[in-house]
């Protein structure tokens, strides 16, 4: 660590700054969006758990078909304009929704429809992003550069719901959506002040079926990366399953309100400041599998925590906070996990891989994470309808130490960061 902290900071390297402004601004809006749309769903378009799934589904679901053909097409192009034009459309389609709410128009079908239509833009954004902060940085200074994004990111998940929580209480779930739209204006701004130097593969060179197969050999022949990757797809379906499963079970069977699901939230982020704040130190002293494998651990502990939640009285005012601070103190084990972790995780996969496989890299592992969600959110959904919400919860955490049990035993558990260029 000591090499680290004399190393001048990754904001005087040029086009960082840029480069977090615009996951920061972005992330804002994303968390705000995620709490307003499940309540849009759940309580103002009367739908239900399996209607919260169907809809983050088809978030995710273009990531499942056309993840792999865009992570070959994004490394074949310079990838800050994608970036840029896709923070533009994602603020277009934002901002539908609360104009055709506004007009009656808007039902669960058509937030399906829209969703879909935002996770394809969405696809093209963040393989490019993804792709561009290794030609920003250092490959040595990653690690960091992940960190501070992720406390960032903390951030934005503490002051995200709360701040989401009460616009919908006070103007609706609807038009809380402007906020991210505004955000990714932003986000576009500051990725077109950046200057980078962008060498795509010459033209010749091109086939969609031997570059994809390139990007597939690369990501599941690695000694280490493969059993990261097959991991961290574990872990998206087991974590699609725990987010939907908590919606309905804090805001339907515990009736909290919109705010209070806020609160529960907003210590997931604190904690996720606090183990992005640590994940340097974790990262560098004890290596990257030790620390993702603790992590994961942990984040089973979360899942337990919350399903023990005592049941709120519905005639007695002031019972809720009990069983909120159970939920908290499960999303905080959660939050620091995630903080911990991600960066660890990010900076290793990127700083192994070559820059003309970053794109199909990213996408490769991104898609099929995806598509867990694709089938973790309505299958949460399903178990909480069938089985009810606790047992449900106590599934998704059996997932998540399923996962720490195979790294464990797998090569990825001596894995180490890259300490130089």
């Amino acid at each position: 660590m000591t090499a680290v902290q004399r190393r001048p900071s990754v904001f005087r390297i040029p086009g960082y700054g840029a480069y977090w402004t615009s996951y920061s601004v972005s992330s804002f809006g994303m968390y705000v969006t995620a709490l307003a749309l499940q309540v849009l769903v759940l309580l103002e378009l009367g739908g239900t758990a399996v209607d919260v799934g169907l809809v983050g589904s088809a978030r995710w679901l273009p990531y499942l078909v056309l993840g792999l053909v865009v992570g070959v097409l994004v490394d074949r192009v310079r990838r800050k304009p994608i970036l840029v034009g896709a923070d533009l459309a994602r603020a277009g389609i934002l901002l539908s929704i609360p104009v055709l709410h506004v007009f009656g128009l808007l039902n669960v079908v058509v937030v399906v429809v829209l969703m879909l239509l935002f996770g394809t833009v969405a696809l093209f954004g963040d393989a490019a992003q993804q792709s561009l902060l290794p030609l920003v940085v250092p490959r040595s200074r990653l690690l960091e550069a992940h960190a501070h994004t992720d406390k960032s990111d903390a951030a934005a998940q503490t002051l995200g719901p709360t701040v989401g929580g009460g616009i919908v209480s006070l103007f609706g779930a609807a038009a809380a959506m402007v906020v991210e739209a505004g955000a990714r204006i932003v986000s576009a701004v500051a990725i077109s002040r950046i200057r980078v130097i962008e060498m795509p593969p010459a033209p010749e060179s091109r086939s969609i079926r031997r570059e994809l197969a390139e990007g597939l050999r690369w990501v599941y022949r690695h000694r280490t990366l493969a059993p990261l990757a097959l991991g961290t797809h574990a872990w998206f379906l087991a974590n699609s399953m725990l987010t939907t499963v908590f919606v309905s079970f804090v805001i339907v069977e515990l009736a909290l309100d919109a705010f209070a699901f806020g609160l529960a939230i907003a210590a997931a982020g604190v904690a996720a400041f606090v183990g992005a704040s640590i994940s340097i130190r974790l990262g560098l002293r004890f290596g990257v599998g030790p620390v993702v494998i603790g992590c994961h651990t942990l984040m089973a502990l979360g899942c337990v925590v919350i399903a023990l939640a005592p049941p709120v009285a519905a005639d007695t005012a002031g019972e809720f906070w009990p069983a909120l601070a159970v939920i908290a103190t499960g999303q905080f084990a959660i939050g620091l996990a995630m903080g911990a972790s991600n960066a660890n995780e990010m900076g290793f996969r990127q700083a192994v891989t070559p820059d003309h496989l970053q794109g199909r890299m990213n996408t490769t592992i991104r898609s099929i994470n995806r598509a867990m969600i694709v089938i973790g959110a309505p299958l949460g959904g399903a178990l909480a309808v069938m089985l009810g919400n606790r047992p449900a919860l106590w599934i998704a955490g059996a997932g998540f130490l399923l996962i720490a049990a195979y790294l464990m035993i797998s090569p990825f558990r001596g894995a180490r960061h890259v300490e130089v260029d």
